[in-house]
């Protein structure tokens, strides 16, 4: 019986119990009073059977309470509903067993954490790397048991776009990645990986670099010097010798560019970490830079437009590195008469530093490649230019110490924009 016949049922007996009681009444002579008790007695089962539904609701491991009529629909309807949350419960239950599980057997640490920041759970990895203890720390705050200063400004800053590395300087200097993904209604699911081996390979590669970089300076000094003592004396030579000693300089002076970037970008990477506390000017540095390029580049145009007087926190040498490597590129790959245009505004909340050129612009293809050292769009190209390939990974990690975003923009045949976001 559906549910709209049962409150027919119940009402057609509602209707007949009043009439018999009342006919019953009347043949006794109290008609009213007779009403009364009958409608008492059928509250009574009322009573009862909320009762019945009140005892099932406190215990639902129990059947239901069989019933005719309204009651019966109303416990059919309950028991179904309850069926179908326990099933869903269940099937919650287990891919949450199977979430904790794969994430139990994991190498890297994975807690769970509630919205008010209360560890909800943590897998084995967690306590080898953190040192918590599932269950003794559950609902204790995750940020009074990890007492990492960066990991408590990362946690409180929500920014979860890009990973947390922490150096831990005990016995043996360890390095923790952290990673953050929110979910469900503000909880958030902290992954911890120790990355120490990785982060060493990584020092060893920069070291290396920096190591080989300077120790070949001086013996390039010194071949480039008798090169230019040789070639300065070029009229006791033969003819025939002249064209291979100019290659000879060439490529010498090229290779000193090159050691001059590579031993630049392992300084920056070397202090990234530190914080900068400097305000640059960024209309002064621009400036400065263009009355270089005036004098480098005495025929090219280059075009400043200074929306804003703002300043940013940061190394005036690495910036004035980043803008000028920019502004050059601009300059290789766009023809001598056309216009390099350099932007200083605020956008929102953001700053941006754009320097837009009207050169030959570069397929959408290579743009997420653009910045890899030594990485060539076109290898004759950049041989003809004399670009060392390591300007714009300069550019990239300069944007990175400063917090700010490298955007690139390029359509081939209509020119390239390269933009600097910093926060606001």
């Amino acid at each position: 019986m559906n549910a709209a016949g049962a409150w027919l049922v119940e009402l057609r007996r509602l209707v007949l119990l009043s009439i018999g009681a009342l006919g019953v009444g009347w043949v006794l002579g109290f008609p009213w009073l007779v009403l009364a008790l009958a409608l008492l007695a059928l509250l009574g089962r009322w009573l009862y059977q909320l009762q019945r539904l009140q005892r099932w609701l406190a215990d639902p491991s129990i059947e239901p309470p069989e019933a005719r009529g309204i009651w019966g629909v109303i416990y059919d309807r309950l028991y179904k509903v309850q069926r179908s949350a326990q099933e869903r419960q269940a099937q919650l239950q287990s891919r949450l067993d199977y979430l904790q599980g794969s994430l139990s057997s994991m190498h890297d640490g994975a807690i769970m954490v509630n919205a008010k920041g209360g560890i909800e759970w943590s897998n084995t990895a967690a306590e080898r790397l953190l040192g918590l203890r599932y269950p003794a720390d559950r609902g204790q705050a995750l940020l009074n048991l990890v007492r990492l200063p960066e990991f408590h400004r990362y946690f409180l800053a929500a920014a979860f776009d890009s990973p947390l590395q922490v150096t831990i300087k005990a016995e043996h200097v360890q390095y923790l990645q952290f990673s953050v993904t929110s979910f469900g209604g503000g909880d958030r699911l902290v992954f911890v990986r120790d990355v120490t081996k990785e982060a060493q390979l990584e020092q060893m590669r920069r070291d290396f670099v920096g190591n080989v970089s300077h120790e070949l300076r001086t013996p390039l000094t010194v071949i480039k010097g008798y090169l230019e003592t040789i070639l300065a004396n070029a009229g006791q030579l033969e003819s025939r010798y002249r064209r291979p000693l100019e290659q000879m300089e060439q490529q010498a002076a090229r290779m000193e560019s090159l050691l001059k970037d590579l031993l630049w970008l392992s300084r920056i990477e070397s202090v990234r970490t530190q914080p900068r506390r400097e305000q640059v000017n960024i209309c002064a540095l621009l400036e400065e830079l263009e009355d270089e390029l005036h004098t480098s580049h005495p025929g090219r145009k280059l075009l400043l437009e200074l929306a804003a007087i703002d300043t940013v926190a940061g190394d005036y040498r690495e910036l004035h590195s980043a803008v000028s490597n920019l502004v050059l590129n601009a300059f290789k790959y766009s023809k001598d008469d056309s216009i390099v245009t350099v932007g200083w505004r605020r956008e929102g909340g953001r700053l941006l530093l754009s320097v837009q050129d009207q050169g030959i612009g570069i397929d959408m293809v290579h743009l997420p490649r653009l910045t890899e050292r030594f990485y060539r769009v076109d290898d004759s190209r950049s041989s003809a230019t004399g670009g060392t390939g390591l300007g714009l990974a300069i550019v990239k990690h300069v944007a990175a110490a400063h917090r700010a975003e490298l955007r690139i923009e390029s359509t081939p045949g209509a020119g390239s924009t390269f933009t600097l976001v910093f926060p606001g």
